[in-house]
């Protein structure tokens, strides 16, 4: 089995998505950043508007349209901390 991360993506008032990911996509004030387990810790400022994508085992991917916020990352964990966070609807 392929190596997870544990996900915690939190808006101000809830927690929205919590769980395990294969990768984590997001777009900081320094640009695009894919997100692997083993990935060196860091801190970034996303940016706005900005969209979170959480590709899961098995090819499903989860997005959601994010306001504000920081990404923290760790070896095996990425936590979201964003003013909102909602569903992203589908490219058509």
């Amino acid at each position: 089995m392929a190596q997870q991360l544990h996900v915690d993506l939190v808006a101000v008032e809830e927690k929205v998505w919590s769980g395990e990911a294969e990768m984590v996509v997001a777009r900081t004030t320094e640009g695009e950043l894919g997100v692997l387990p083993g990935h060196a810790p860091l801190l970034g400022q996303l940016a706005e508007p900005s969209q979170i994508r959480i590709k899961q085992a098995g090819g499903q991917q989860v997005a959601y349209d994010i306001t504000g916020g920081f990404l923290s990352v760790g070896a095996e964990s990425v936590t979201v901390l964003a003013e909102s966070a909602t569903p992203a609807t589908p490219a058509r």
